[in-house]
């Protein structure tokens, strides 16, 4: 377990204020991070010997680090205390990690602690002068709706690499169950090892689609990340032809995610 002790506490009017500037140094702070990695860490680590797969590790391990002290950032002024359960079973070959995603800064606590990644993020990063070079030389994924997305996915699982998906495709609106895609299931079906679920919630809400950074909640915000059991992929398309079992295992995940999101 990855449990964040207690930052120094503040109180009242003045808590409010720092959060709001803590919060706000934040977006500037990944920001600069992101320039700094497109312009200077990644081309550096570049030009070091090694195959195509070295440099794509080099990169994603570059991104991971990064991640993490963002998160010990935001911890640390005051913005946000977590707890990670489970961690340590995220990031073998093969492992298809789905989660849930009430809010913007979930993907940078999964990618933060897993070292090896490969993900599925929106085709916006691509344009992002911030994040543009950090994605490419990562060679993550683009969730951009083009017919061989699904088998790039499937093809990074089978070349036993790890890979975050994020199902439902955009932040969970407040207030609201997460709804599945089915392409998650589908990729999983396709390539994935082992299917790994990681049960995300941001309390109070905040970075939704539904607020803007400023409207920082009235307390500190925790976010938790459990690791659930397992679930064998091959136990959905035994007997079964694909467009089936990829129905079969999308609702099997998302009743499981109702039902764990429902009782944290």
């Amino acid at each position: 377990m990855d449990l964040a002790a207690n930052p120094v506490a503040r109180s009242g009017a003045s808590n409010c204020a720092w959060r709001l500037f803590a919060t706000g140094a934040s977006f500037v702070v990944f920001g600069l991070g992101g320039l700094i990695l497109r312009l200077i860490v990644l081309p550096v680590l570049g030009l070091l010997p090694g195959d195509a797969e070295t440099r794509r590790r080099r990169a994603r391990v570059a991104i991971s680090q990064a991640f993490y002290l963002h998160v010990q950032f935001m911890y640390r002024s005051g913005v946000l205390e977590y707890e990670f359960d489970g961690a340590e079973r995220l990031g073998r070959p093969g492992q298809m990690i789905i989660a849930n995603h009430p809010s913007l800064i979930d993907v940078v606590f999964l990618i933060a602690h897993i070292r090896n990644a490969n993900c599925i993020v929106k085709e916006s990063l691509w344009r992002n002068p911030c994040t543009r070079g950090p994605v490419c030389r990562a060679q993550y994924i683009s969730n951009n709706g083009s017919p061989d997305m699904l088998e790039k996915a499937a093809d990074a699982l089978r070349d036993n690499q790890t890979l975050i998906v994020f199902p439902e495709g955009t932040r969970t609106k407040p207030g609201q169950p997460p709804v599945f895609h089915r392409g998650a299931a589908a990729i999983a079906l396709r390539g994935a090892g082992v299917i790994t679920p990681v049960f995300i919630t941001v309390e109070p809400t905040t970075l939704t689609k539904a607020e803007p950074w400023y409207r920082i909640p009235e307390r500190r915000v925790r976010v938790t990340l459990r690791v659930g059991q397992d679930i064998a992929p091959e136990s959905f398309n035994a007997d079964a032809p694909l467009p089936i079992a990829s129905r079969r295992l999308n609702e099997h995940l998302h009743r499981l995610f109702l039902k764990e999101l429902g009782s944290s």
